[in-house]
């Protein structure tokens, strides 16, 4: 372990971590030039992270004692195999913080949380562009699963098919 995976800490995030959670949120959707697309609110991250039915769960990491990276994640299933998995939502390292180890620490516990668990993978979406981290992602030892593309109903065009009826 290098010097600075050592000053990293890595903890499952707690309700009074929404307002660091949705700071890091809008600064990964800065980065990914998305920033419009950010409309969760406090209570919103409150409800869906730590209310009564937890839609994900989101690990956080901390230089010393200060928030630098998350990880938000939630179990997926594969009908395949008959097994959970674990699907990474989003990973977000702060910028002067990146290339210090803390992604891959990020990315280390969930694999330990995946173990732990029983889940049969570990998956997660990069966009296309993002070369740096999907060299990062293939140094772990990752698969780009080339072959595979996702289809998303958002919107207006969600509204319009769920209510068609035919």
């Amino acid at each position: 372990m290098s010097k600075s995976e050592s000053m990293v800490t890595i903890t499952a995030a707690t309700a009074d971590d929404v307002p660091t959670i949705l700071r890091l949120i809008r600064a990964l959707a800065e980065y990914e030039r998305m920033s419009a697309d950010v409309v969760t609110t406090e209570a919103g991250l409150r409800d869906a992270l730590f209310g009564e039915h937890p839609a994900a769960e989101c690990l956080i990491a901390f230089e010393l004692e200060r928030p630098v990276g998350f990880a938000l994640f939630f179990h997926n299933f594969s009908t395949f195999s008959g097994v959970r998995g674990l699907y990474l939502e989003d990973l977000y390292v702060e910028a002067e913080c990146r290339g210090k180890g803390y992604g891959r620490a990020l990315l280390n516990q969930l694999a330990q949380l995946a173990v732990e668990r029983r889940c049969a993978r570990l998956e997660w979406s990069v966009l296309d562009w993002n070369a740096p981290a999907i060299g990062f992602y293939e140094s772990l030892g990752a698969r780009l699963m080339s072959e595979w593309r996702i289809f998303r109903l958002t919107g207006e065009a969600l509204q319009t098919f769920a209510a068609d009826k035919r």
